[in-house]
């Protein structure tokens, strides 16, 4: 009955000015009472800061610079074998696996689509049918940028507008079409293994959606899907490493990552796992 009413609750909150007020408290500077709510938070959720490069809660000017916290250069090792996919966030695998034409499983119930995921736009697409997906949901305690699983070139940034509900297990075993629904960012590289497709869900209270080529996606929302190409060289170009940061989150969510068919075999990973940034993520293919 309790979790029932949890997510009727989520239908009528107003979950996008909800979010952006959150956003903007979560933005002030308000000294020590930053401070203090940096330390509950720290308390509640368990959160490590021998891994932060900042340790001392007191060093955040705002609730926003403690939650995008930097780690230790030393706290994460990226996996160097150049055959193998590094994970690209610490968090929690909620599933991954194949791609069945165009459906990607959500939890037990619940599918949805690849190309609505994707912004609709069959084009986008097409490279994934059949592919593999991975999708790795972000606590509130976990270390939220998102780092690069493999040399990737940037092609293609698409803005989708929608929901924001929260993207916990709970929700994603109970909301048709969760990953589909909310409002999203999808960065589309090329690789060596073909085209990589990294989804940057959206989540109630999630206030902004950030990379590191653009900055700022979301806020402001928009009502359209937006759709940003990239030149494979000069001045526009983006070129992101294995392991390099390619944007972060303010407060949690969860990333989609899609591959092409007969590209890469999964580690020894399934639902429930904890992922940490760095370890590996897949094999490629020979």
């Amino acid at each position: 009955m309790l979790d029932s009413l949890k997510i009727a609750l989520q239908y009528i909150t107003p979950k996008h000015l909800l979010s952006r007020l959150i956003g903007k408290l979560a933005a002030a500077e308000a000294g020590a009472l930053t401070t203090a709510i940096i330390k509950l938070f720290i308390k509640q959720y368990k959160v490590d800061m021998a891994e932060a490069l900042e340790s001392d809660p007191g060093s955040y000017p705002s609730f926003n610079a403690f939650f995008t916290r930097l780690l230790k250069a030393d706290a994460r090792t990226i996996c160097a074998d150049e055959n193998q996919l590094a994970l690209p966030v610490d968090g929690a695998v909620s599933q991954l696996g194949d791609i069945n034409f165009d459906s990607i499983f959500q939890a037990k119930g619940h599918d949805y689509s690849l190309t609505t995921l994707l912004g609709g736009k069959p084009e986008i697409a097409q490279p994934f049918l059949g592919g593999k997906f991975a999708t790795i949901y972000l606590s509130p305690k976990d270390y939220h940028r998102i780092h690069m699983p493999i040399d990737g070139q940037l092609t293609d940034m698409i803005y989708v507008p929608g929901e924001l509900f929260s993207v916990s297990p709970l929700t994603a075993e109970r909301v048709p079409g969760l990953f589909a629904r909310n409002e999203r960012v999808v960065a589309i590289f090329d690789t060596e293994i073909g085209k990589v497709a990294m989804v940057l869900v959206g989540a109630t209270i999630v206030a902004s959606i950030e990379t590191k080529w653009a900055g700022t996606i979301s806020p402001p929302t928009g009502k359209t899907v937006q759709h940003w190409k990239y030149p494979d060289q000069g001045e526009n170009s983006v070129t992101i490493k294995k392991g390099e940061e390619m944007g972060l989150f303010k407060l949690g969510s969860t990333i989609v990552a899609c591959f092409e068919a007969n590209t890469i075999d999964f580690a020894e990973l399934v639902a429930g796992d904890v992922t940490r940034l760095g370890d590996v993520f897949a094999t490629i293919k020979k």
